[in-house]
This record gives C-alpha cells, structure tokens and sequence, in this order.
C-alpha cells in the first residue's frame, strides 16, 4: 500500500464571518465533499474542528491540512490585539503617532475630522541611542543595557506582553535590530518581540513602522489560536504540519506562520483569488473578476492571463502595511450585512449579523433585517431548503422583519424594500469592481465574472447585468470555493531588500550579491518547509521608478536580461497601467525574490454529457429583475444538470450551501467540468447595456 493509499485526503479550511467552509480531495477517488459549521468567535478553532469532523473523524488519513483565517484581520478592525509597546531610535519616539501628517482621502473636505486615538500611547513608546545611515553605516553605537531598560519598563511597569522594534535606515543594515531582538528575548523569554526587518526590509521608516506594530499586535492573537488549533489536530491524529494560507498567494507552516503573522491578515479571502486565477489558466480564461460574497464581506480582484494583481504595500483601517498582498477590493456588504434606514435612506452594511445572533431568520435572537432575510422574503432562498435542509431558518419571520425595518419606513411594499437592499448592494459592488478595472484603463465588459462565496452565485448574475459583463461562471462548491484556492496553493514566501540605484548595465549587474543573500535565505525556508531543491522555484523581480517618481512597478527579471529590457518592460507596463510613459531616467527601488515550493494538485474533473434536457424539479415566486416584478421561476438541482444542457430565465439553481439565481433575460449553460455559465439572452439587458457602450 503507497503512503497515498494510506492518507488519500487533503483538507483545507476557511473561516468566515459567519460559516466555516472545510473542504476534502480524496486523491484515490477524485470525490471532492463540503461541510460548514457555524463561525465561532469565542471559541475559533471549535468551528473549524466541527467542520473537519464532518469530512474526516480520523485525521490520521489526512496527507495535507491548509487552513485560512480572518482572525489577525479581525483583531485589527475589532481592536481586540494586544497591548503594544515601540522601541525605536532616540528621538523618534513620535514617529508613529505623526505619520505622513496626511489627512486620509475620504476625509478631505471633512473639517470637522479628528483622528482616530493613537493604537500605542506615547507612553509606550521609547527610544534608545544607536543609529545607522541611509547607506548602512554605523554612525552611533548600539546601546545593549538602554534596550533591556527600556524593555524593562514597557513589560515590568507598564504590563506589555508584545513589543515592536523599528530602527531608522534598519533595511541597510539589520544589525542593531537583530541585537535589540536577541537582547529582548533572552531579557523577557515570555514577551512576543517583532522585528521590522523581520517582515519587510524596504525603506519609509513610518511604513515600516506601522507594519512592526500591526505584528505585534496580532502575533499573541494568532499565536494563541495557531497552538490550540495544531494541538487539537493532532489529538485527532493529523501527523502532518498545519499549513496557513499568505495574504499573497501560497502557504506556509505554521511554525512559519507564527514568525510573520501579518502575512496571513488576508489569508482566508486570498484562497478564493488562487483559486480564481487556477480555474482562470485551466479555462483558458484571459481576463477574470473573482467575485467573492461571504457572510460579512465582498472581495474582487483583478486576474490577467491568470495571474492575480498584487501589491507589495497595502492599508488596513488606515494602517500602511508592507507586505506582498493580493490587490483585493473588500466592501463590508455580504450574506449577514444589515440593512437599515438611516434619516430616509437606505443602508447596507458596514454592520453585520455575523454568526451570533445572525439573521432574524435564523431565529437566535436577530432582529435587524439583513441580505439573508431580503433573499428569503424574494424567493430566492428556500427555507426548507437551507442549507441542504440541515439548519432551520423562518421564512416569515425574515418577511416581516424587512417589512417593520425598511418597507414600512420607506413607504414601499415589502417585496419593492427587499429588492431595493439588492439594488443598494449592486451600486456598492458595482464602485469596488470600478476601482480594479475602469480607473486602471481596464474595460469590465471585456472581463468574465467568477462568483463563488455562499452569496456570490446568488448575486453574480445580477452584478453581470448591471455592468454589462458577458458571461458569469458559478464554480462547483463555489461556498467553498476558497478552501478550494487552497488545495491549489504552493508553498511561498517573499524576500526584499532597498537598493535604490539608477537602471544601468552596472548597477544591474553590481545587484546580484544581494539577489544572492536573498535567495539564500529563501532557499533556507523553502528547506525548512520540508521542500525538496527539485520542487523548489525561486523567481527574482525589481521594483522600478522614474527617477523623482514615489512608487514603483515590478518587473519579474529573467536570467538573460540586461537594462534595456528591464527598462523597455517597464515602460510598457507604465504606458498600460498609466495611459504613458515618460522620457526619465530610471531607477531600481527594490529587490524581491519569492520562493515558491510546488506540490501536487488535483486536477479539474470531466463530467458525463447529459443524455437529455434538463429538467426542474419545481417552481415558486420570486423577485425578477428583469421585469421588475414577482415571476414564477423554475427550481432546479444542480446535481441534476450536466454539460450541454441549458436552462432559461428565470430561474434558480439549489445546491444545498449556495443558489444561483438567473432572471427572465439571462439563460444558462453547464460547460464539461461542471461550472455553471449564465450569459444574457438573445436581446437581453446585458447585450443591450454592452451595444449602447460600443
């Protein structure tokens, strides 16, 4: 018996705001089975051990365990991270709270705006003398017993159990950092230290800064939770190591995961966008929108010849993170989000049911009406059928909700209020979808929409007819679509270094000892994680500017490339993102090597041709857009259809953890592997939206 034969399955997990989606790929029989538990929050890793538990009681079975989690994201919305204290060069104790002294966008006009209170108090903050220059060199000595004081100060007097440490120019030379960190932690074993050249090594101190601080405040969090979870696992008889979804793609062990926590802030949503750009390159799909609808959220991302958008520095609640980071859109409207009537207009979201209470439907003590409701009270969810029929949710309760909450406020019909939290969670869809595609010079038409998520197939079809997008794909499991990202994930991490040195054929070639620090370092991961040299992949990028430009663009290097190639692929890539491209010398900002660790992947599955057309197994009233009225729309299972068959609108399809609603100008079509296609009619709205842009 092979060692596949013996642990056949491979799992992947990933919370949500208000369910835990886990899952299973038996590599012996190519079944792939879903569960969801309920999220939850006091408790995470019980939802998580719930879901697992429906899909394999024995672990022990269980080749590869990748996991996504929101819970550091959470910490840092909710303020629930620890308590954190800043060592850093004498003098600059205040460099945090001063920031770039910028007042952020959407308050520009706001005369009235105050910011927010500062996450570390200056009280928490102390310098100590040592400094480095901008090139690297030593220019005030470090000073080992002013460290220990003043860890000394912020853990014994002021309680601190996480501490973050930024010296100025520290990406040119980590020496006083590293030492700082070894003083700390020999000092105080019991105090979580981040070193911000630990994360990142790139220049802006206050970047930097604030990245330092935001792992420090959620490495207690996730280590706490990553230690009881792996515990748990191996209770029940995991042999192999947790692996923990990257913000950027790939995953990590989780012992890795514990030494940069903050790389994972975006780990659960990031699964979906790997997944989007796996089914993006076996589809043969150039231009793909994921299109990602959870219980809390709305997550988009741009994916081109099936490589996602991705940013190396990125912001979370105001707080400038440098990190690799996939480049998503996230709007606060999903599947829990309340609507309310705010001074005569509608609302939906940012606020969230969650799992607790939940929905009024679900009858655990809710009381504000949400999508959920809204979606039940149209007809487009079955309360008997929620769920598969495993949970209990009241139809009519959710009706009237809707009516007391938003009809009766509004001065409409019960039906007209439902319908218009769609509309508002279309026009706020359609905005986040705006910002990655028509600000950038992309046209949304030219682009296929992957909807997945336990809402996404519900809504994507609607969110195609409003921009005019040509076809929806609705993949199988799409509620569980991000554990299935997952499954397709290789190991990956990162590296990175400022250089800062103008693009010539010199300085080009002057930059490979420190492309060859990086790869040592990364091939040293890479080994850690268990990954033999022939499975291993190292790729080199530089980040590029115009000389005086503030932000770069990265140019993947190749082995045979000299200046003038980098240069003419950065002026391509200017002219495509930008609309041009200058005549200004060019200067190489960043070095970055990622390492990336392949494994095994379960391939795309062929289903069977249907033998005849597809037939329902129902019909009932719902919500059409298309007419703007109540219709009768055919129900069908979507275990029942296969490829070639079709089915018009309007229409819904049932799978137990999703639907996918179709109205009376959209018709749709299964393609060989089971994906769902929802295209207009001839004539319909989308054609018409599309031929008045043409």
């Amino acid at each position: 018996m092979t060692e596949s034969d013996k642990r056949p399955l491979r799992l992947a997990v990933d919370i949500g705001g208000t369910f835990v989606d886990a899952l299973a790929y038996d590599e012996t029989t190519g079944v792939v089975s879903l569960n969801k538990s309920s999220t939850t929050p006091s408790e995470p890793a019980a939802g998580v051990l719930e879901a697992v538990s429906g899909l394999a009681g024995d672990l022990a079975r269980v080749s590869a365990f990748v996991h996504g989690t929101t819970l550091g994201l959470n910490a840092i919305l909710q303020r629930r991270g620890a308590d954190v204290g800043i060592i850093t060069n004498e003098g600059f104790r205040d460099l945090f709270e001063i920031a770039r002294a910028a007042i952020p966008t959407e308050h520009m006009y706001d005369f009235s705006y105050a910011p927010p209170p500062v996450l570390v108090p200056r009280r928490h903050r102390l310098g100590v003398p040592g400094r480095v220059d901008a090139q690297g060199r030593v220019v005030a000595e470090f000073d080992d017993e002013a460290v220990r004081e003043a860890g000394r100060i912020l853990v014994e007097e002021h309680g601190l159990g996480s501490i973050a440490v930024c010296f100025l120019h520290s990406y040119a030379n980590p020496e006083h950092e590293q030492r700082a960190g070894a003083v700390l932690r020999e000092a105080f074993p019991h105090v979580s230290v981040s070193l911000s050249t630990d994360i990142t090594r790139e220049y802006r101190e206050y970047e930097r800064t604030s990245t330092a601080v935001m792992d420090a405040y959620i490495r207690p969090v996730l280590n706490d939770y990553i230690s009881v979870l792996e515990s748990r696992l191996r209770e029940k008889g995991l042999a192999d190591p947790l692996h923990i979804m990257r913000s950027g793609g790939g995953a990590m062990t989780a012992d890795l995961a514990r030494t940069a926590p903050l790389t994972t802030v975006l780990s659960g949503p990031a699964g979906g966008v790997v997944g989007a750009g796996y089914l993006a390159s076996e589809l043969g799909i150039e231009h793909l929108l994921s299109f990602d609808v959870g219980g809390t959220s709305i997550d988009s991302c741009v994916i081109v010849d099936g490589e996602p958008s991705e940013v190396h520095e990125a912001s979370i609640d105001g707080f400038p993170l440098l990190i690799p980071i996939f480049d998503l859109r996230t709007i606060g409207a999903g599947g829990g989000s309340i609507a309310w009537v705010d001074d005569g207009l509608l609302r939906v979201g940012p606020h969230s049911a969650g799992a607790v209470p939940g929905p009024v439907a679900y009858g655990q003590g809710g009381t504000e009406p949400t999508v959920t409701d809204a979606a039940l009270t149209l007809g487009y969810l079955d309360a008997r059928e929620f769920l598969g029929g495993r949970m209990n949710v009241d139809g009519a309760a959710a009706a009237d909700a809707v009516r007391d909450r938003i009809a009766g406020p509004l001065g409409v019909d019960t039906a007209e209020a439902a319908a218009s939290v769609f509309r508002v969670m279309m026009a706020r869809s359609v905005g986040a979808l705006r910002e990655i595609t028509v600000e950038r010079g992309l046209d949304p038409r030219e682009f296929t929409l992957l909807a997945f998520g336990g809402a996404g197939p519900m809504l994507g079809p609607m969110l195609a007819r409003e921009m005019g997008i040509a076809t929806t794909v609705v993949p199988r499991v799409p509620a569980a679509f991000s554990a299935f990202g997952m499954l397709m994930s290789d190991l990956e991490y990162e590296f990175s270094s400022t250089v800062l040195r103008p693009l010539d054929e010199e300085n080009l070639a002057g930059l490979e000892p420190s492309f060859a620090d990086l790869e040592e370092q990364a091939r040293s991961v890479l080994r850690e994680q268990g990954i033999r040299e022939e499975q291993g992949r190292l790729v080199r990028r530089v980040d590029v500017r115009y000389r005086g430009q503030e932000h770069t663009l990265g140019i993947d290097l190749e082995p045979s490339d000299g200046a003038p190639a980098v240069r003419d692929r950065f002026h391509e890539l200017h002219r495509s993102r930008y609309g041009h491209a200058m005549d200004e010398p060019c200067e190489v900002m960043t070095l970055r090597v990622r390492a990336v660790g392949r494994l095994p992947k379960p391939a795309l599955a062929r289903e069977e041709a249907a033998d005849g057309p597809a037939r329902a197994c129902g019909a009932r009233k719902a919500f059409d857009l298309a007419a703007g009225a109540m219709r009768e729309f055919s129900v069908h299972r979507r275990e029942d259809l296969a490829p070639g068959q079709r089915v018009d609108g309007p229409a819904i399809v049932e799978e137990g953890t999703a639907t996918t609603v179709l109205f009376g100008d959209q018709v749709l079509t299964i393609d060989t592997y089971g994906h769902l296609l929802v295209t207009a009619a001839p004539g319909g709205a989308e054609e018409s939206t599309r031929e008045e842009h043409s």
